[in-house]
């Protein structure tokens, strides 16, 4: 045993000598792919390191797998000046794990069918870029897809329904494109993880899926869209949910809402429905503790403000304006936070910081 040890002491820095030079080769095929992208975007100054006298691997922007020496991340952000399509070389780039194009707003065109080839994709980004054409569906055959973000792009057509297909896929980021239709029945159902879903700031119609309440939702931003019906699939006394803001849809709710803006989402922080046509009794809401922030303006709530409110104290905005409310609003704890147009425009809301309520009279 000792003698084993001893072999095995001698031999460790050959060992650690050999990976590390592994690492730092790059392989002709990987090679070959960066400098046909350097070209398809017209040798920027962004890739200025990618020189022949270098190993790909050392060069910026690219990472390499410290055991094989591939590349597997291939990282290029903030450069306005680089200009053209994304290059199709970027499939030749088999064993990439991590890409991201991002606040490239020269960069247009669409998505290359040819990335459908990087079956080994984990994270793509392509973001605040002046893609256009559809979200592909051939992004639905990446089976290894953890996070999808294509924000503030030029997007058209209809979020593809082969997105649902994905086992991995837990993160998903489409805000502010052009994007219209309906959202995907089953999307992010079969979440491994808790489930991020951004998709504000476009023009999606019709109902929030049903299929939602399955999913493990941490944070969901469906803000600035056209949708209807009611969001109550949303919460779950299970879910993990901290972040969520429908604001500015066609929304509609009933008393049944009540049970699920505050009480079941227990982990709640932030809620945003305003601009909607919900139309529920808030006096029974009970909200959650570590609440932050609460805007349900905009809408057709009647009842009156629940005295929960004063010991929420984490609570720094709450609005319930524009609204059918009445009732006293509740004094002390932290209410002195709130001024009056955290009230105004409801049927007959009173008390500080709004004119005193009426006394009624004593009968004789």
């Amino acid at each position: 045993m000792a003698a084993f040890l001893l072999l095995l002491l001698l031999l460790s820095p050959l060992l650690a000598s050999t990976v590390t030079a592994v690492a730092d080769q790059c392989h002709d095929n990987d090679h070959a792919a960066l400098i046909a992208i350097d070209t398809a975007l017209g040798s920027p100054y962004h890739f200025a390191s990618w020189t022949p006298d270098s190993t790909c691997c050392d060069w910026y922007n690219v990472d390499c797998d410290a055991a094989t020496g591939r590349v597997v991340g291939l990282r290029i952000f903030q450069d306005t000046n680089m200009s053209g399509a994304i290059p199709d070389a970027i499939a030749n780039l088999t064993y990439l794990q991590t890409l991201t194009l991002h606040h490239l707003p020269a960069i247009s065109g669409a998505i290359p069918e040819s990335l459908a080839a990087l079956a080994n994709l984990s994270q793509l980004t392509i973001s605040y870029t002046s893609v256009s054409g559809p979200v592909p569906s051939f992004l639905g055959t990446l089976m290894a897809l953890t996070l999808l973000d294509l924000s503030y792009n030029s997007l058209t057509g209809a979020i593809p329904a082969s997105l649902a297909d994905l086992p991995n896929l837990s993160s998903i980021n489409l805000r502010h494109n052009r994007l219209s239709g309906a959202i995907p029945a089953r999307l992010l159902c079969k979440s491994p993880d808790n489930a991020y879903l951004w998709l504000s700031s476009n023009n999606l119609s019709g109902a929030i899926p049903a299929e939602f309440a399955t999913v493990n939702f941490a944070h969901v931003d469906l803000s600035r869209n056209a949708l209807t019906g009611d969001a109550t699939c949303l919460f779950g006394r299970e879910k993990p949910l901290q972040y969520v803001d429908v604001s500015r849809n066609a929304l509609t709710g009933d008393a049944d809402t009540t049970c699920h803006l505050g009480s079941r989402a227990k982990q709640l922080q932030y809620v945003d429905v305003s601009r909607n046509a919900l139309s529920f009794n808030l006096s029974s809401v009970e909200f959650p503790e570590q609440l932050t922030y609460a805007d349900l303006s905009h809408n057709a709530i009647v009842g009156g403000v629940p005295a929960q409110v004063a010991n929420l104290t984490n609570l720094q905005l709450f609005n319930v304006s524009y609204n059918r409310m009445c009732g006293e609003v509740p004094a002390g704890g932290n209410m002195a936070r709130f001024d009056r147009y955290s009230y105004l425009h409801n049927k007959c809301l009173c008390g500080a910081p709004l004119t005193a309520c009426r006394q009624r009279p004593i009968p004789a």
